[in-house]
């Protein structure tokens, strides 16, 4: 039978070794224990998250997975009804929100590690391809990030003319398009390769130059612009 809360003792206890010690002292189980404030009749708060922990073990440290689990996959835990799910959801989102920037706009773009930054949190771990646009300004400040599209697992469908309709709209002069690969891997197809020429090549023919094609995978990203230049290079 599994020890309760009450029957450990208190600098143990989750919420008061965190007063005592701090956060930091506080395993992830603990952590979790603390948003899930109580466990069953048969389990204390810090199994159930120990459970929810060990459903991906090879995660080891990396709590990453929690931010894309659904309320529904939460309550697969027993244990972990509707409201402590939806709990664990907020928490998660608000850690994705505490990683990305609140306010794009005039973030100056210098690198493609500039992009990497701003969107890696954001579109690493999604489990569909999204393609993403960045409108900048001469200065290469950022004016907007437009969602362009959403497809499948391992493709998504988009148009060069879908790409290019608001910046051609707005008259920006320079843009920056950002894909991701839900694999993990931010090496470019040669059909993200082709598009980009192409893409080039369109927004040329408007006077908006497409600065890159950044491809973002999981803590890894490719700049397509940079490939296609050290591969003239070697021709």
């Amino acid at each position: 039978m599994s020890i309760t809360i009450k029957q450990l003792p208190e600098t143990e206890r989750p919420y008061e070794k965190m007063e005592l010690y701090g956060e930091n002292a506080l395993s992830n189980a603990e952590l979790l224990a603390i948003i899930l404030k109580t466990g069953t009749k048969e389990e204390s708060s810090v199994v159930i998250a120990q459970k929810l922990l060990s459903l991906y073990p090879e995660s080891e440290n990396n709590l990453d997975f929690l931010k894309e689990m659904s309320i529904e996959e939460f309550m697969h835990i027993k244990g972990i009804g509707k409201v402590k799910a939806i709990q664990l959801k907020a928490v998660a989102e608000l850690a994705k929100r505490m990683t990305t920037p609140s306010n794009y706009q005039r973030v100056k773009i210098k690198k493609p590690e500039d992009i990497a930054r701003l969107l890696m949190e954001e579109m690493r771990l999604k489990k569909q391809e999204y393609v993403k646009l960045i409108l900048l300004n001469n200065k290469n400040e950022i004016i907007k990030i437009k969602k362009i599209a959403q497809g499948g697992i391992h493709s998504v469908n988009t148009s060069l003319r879908e790409i290019l309709a608001e910046p051609i709209k707005i008259q920006v002069p320079k843009i920056i398009l950002i894909h991701n690969h839900p694999s993990g891997d931010s090496t470019p197809s040669q059909a993200d390769i082709q598009m980009t020429k192409k893409l080039f090549e369109m927004a040329q023919l408007f006077d908006i130059e497409l600065l890159d094609h950044i491809v973002i995978g999981n803590r890894n990203y490719t700049s397509i612009m940079s490939k296609i230049l050290t591969e003239d290079e070697e021709i």
